[in-house]
C-alpha cells in the first residue's frame, strides 16, 4: 500500500470517527465512556496521520 493510499484511508477513518462522535454526543443513550473511547481512537488516528505525513517525501516543483 502506498503512503498516499494509507494516508487517504486514515483520513477517511478519522472523518468516520468524527461523525460517530457527533452522533454519540447527540444521543441521550450514549455513555460518557463510549464517547471518550471514540475520542481516544480519533486522537490515535490523528497521531498516525501525522507520522505518515512525516515519512512522505516533500513535493518538488519543476
Amino acid at each position: 500500500m502506498s503512503l498516499q493510499t494509507r494516508l487517504a484511508e486514515l483520513e477517511r477513518k478519522h472523518r468516520q470517527l468524527e461523525d460517530a462522535i457527533a452522533r454519540a454526543v447527540a444521543s441521550p443513550s450514549a455513555s460518557d465512556l463510549s464517547v471518550a473511547e471514540l475520542k481516544r481512537k480519533k486522537l490515535q488516528l490523528k497521531d498516525e496521520i501525522a507520522r505518515v505525513k512525516q515519512t512522505m517525501p516533500e513535493p518538488t516543483l519543476h
